[in-house]
């Protein structure tokens, strides 16, 4: 008898009895710590020897030993009674939420600060968790979100969708980033009217639209109108032409942590004073135990955020 007919044959009432006899060597004590009596303990353990066809332990008046086949025996049924513990608590842990994974989407402006903070936040406090990163812009993560590729997203607003529940999880100021030798680094910060028809590294609309929109409309509001050289979608490869001397750009102050060669950091005045919005969205039907805990984490990091400002 081979394979899986061979070992659905016996049961874990048996393998624990049996290693109760081997580890006490003693069918009293065997059974006491059962809590059972003898007749069926001793059944138990015969009725394994016939499935395994072996002995596995040679009992007399005296005393009880294993068998040499029952020596390597109790190894293996060990460790079957480990795996079996361990699956069992697995699968308490995720259907309680207390373990699971979690697909996040993240936009790559997010990663530079609020993410990192997320993920150690993770580790200290759900370390059950796996969190499964997916880089996406926003539209992508909508998308993501119906179709259910991703568990929770890190997008920017606005978020229109109702099947969504969203939460503001960050806001960051605008810092201006500058090149070596601009006039402006000897300010200790700038208000917009500072960049009215000066250079400056503009959002491209279709690949940044929320960037592009939240700048255009704080200049409109202004009555500003910088001259646009470059329309580009990432974050770095707007401080690279910024390093190049190319002119400055406008980046949420979390970017300044990509530690650029020559490129300087100057605070940025404007109404509302932290413009730059993250949220975090879900569907709602969303039944992955391990939304809530995740959801926690999200909470709890917002509140540390404030306090910090606070």
């Amino acid at each position: 008898m081979t394979g899986a007919s061979f070992w659905s044959q016996f049961e874990l009432r048996q393998l624990r009895c049996f290693v109760a006899a081997a580890e006490e060597l003693h069918f009293g004590r065997a059974a006491a710590r059962m809590n059972m009596t003898q007749p069926p303990l001793s059944r138990q353990i015969q009725l394994l020897e016939h499935v395994l066809g072996v002995k596995l332990l040679d009992r007399t008046s005296r005393a009880v030993k294993l068998t040499p086949a029952g020596r390597v025996f109790l190894l293996e049924a060990r460790r079957i009674l480990r795996l079996t513990e361990s699956a069992a608590l697995a699968t308490r842990r995720i259907a309680s939420g207390e373990a699971g994974t979690i697909t996040l989407g993240f936009t790559a402006a997010s990663g530079y600060s609020f993410l990192p903070r997320l993920l150690l936040q993770r580790a200290s406090h759900a370390p059950n968790i796996d969190v499964a990163l997916k880089e996406m812009v926003s539209s992508e993560q909508v998308e993501s979100l119906l179709t259910g590729r991703i568990d929770v997203g890190l997008l920017r607003p606005p978020i229109t969708r109702g099947e969504f529940t969203t939460i503001k999880v960050a806001s960051e100021r605008l810092v201006a980033a500058l090149p070596f030798g601009d006039a402006r680094l000897g300010q200790a910060s700038l208000r917009l009217k500072d960049f009215d028809h000066q250079p400056l590294i503009m959002y491209a609309p279709e690949g940044a639209r929320y960037f592009h929109d939240m700048l255009t409309a704080l200049f409109e509001a202004e009555g500003i109108t910088p001259v646009t050289i470059q329309s580009l979608s990432q974050i770095h490869s707007m401080l690279a032409l910024v390093r190049a001397g190319i002119g400055a750009a406008l980046v949420p102050e979390a970017a300044q942590s990509l530690h650029f060669d020559d490129v300087h950091f100057r605070a940025v005045e404007t109404d509302p004073p932290q413009p730059v919005e993250l949220f975090a969205a879900w569907r709602t039907d969303n039944d992955n135990p391990a939304l809530a805990g995740f959801l926690d984490l999200l909470r709890q990091d917002e509140s540390d955020a404030v306090a910090a400002l606070d």
